[in-house]
C-alpha cells in the first residue's frame, strides 16, 4: 500500500481514483502522518426482506421451543450463566498457559 502526501494527492486525484477503481488502496499523509485512506468501494449485498423474515421466524420458534422444554429465564439468570461461562473459559486458558489451576 502506497503513501502519498496531501498536496500530491490533490494534484493527482483523478489518477488515485482510477487506482482505487482497480482495487488499490492509498494512504494520504499530512506532514508524514497518515490522515486518510483511499479504498475501493465494495458491493454491499442487497437487503433481503424475505430472508430476514425467515430468520426472525426461526428465532421465535427456537425461543418457544426452549421456553417449553426448559422454562423461561430471568435476566439475572442469563447474566449469571454468561459469567459462569466466562469464568470457565478463563480457567481453561489459565490451565493451558500454565498447566496449573488458578487459585
Amino acid at each position: 500500500m502506497e503513501s502519498i502526501g496531501l498536496f500530491e494527492a490533490k494534484t493527482h486525484l483523478s489518477e488515485l481514483i482510477a487506482r482505487a477503481e482497480r482495487g488499490e488502496e492509498v494512504i494520504i499523509t499530512r506532514h508524514n502522518k497518515p490522515v486518510a485512506k483511499l479504498v475501493p468501494v465494495t458491493e454491499q449485498p442487497s437487503f433481503d426482506r424475505e430472508r430476514r423474515h425467515q430468520a426472525i421466524q426461526a428465532l421465535t420458534a427456537l425461543q418457544t421451543e426452549l421456553s417449553q422444554s426448559h422454562g423461561t429465564m430471568t435476566t439475572d439468570e442469563i447474566v449469571s450463566l454468561v459469567r459462569e461461562g466466562r469464568e470457565e473459559r478463563d480457567e481453561q486458558i489459565w490451565r493451558g498457559a500454565t498447566g496449573a489451576k488458578p487459585t
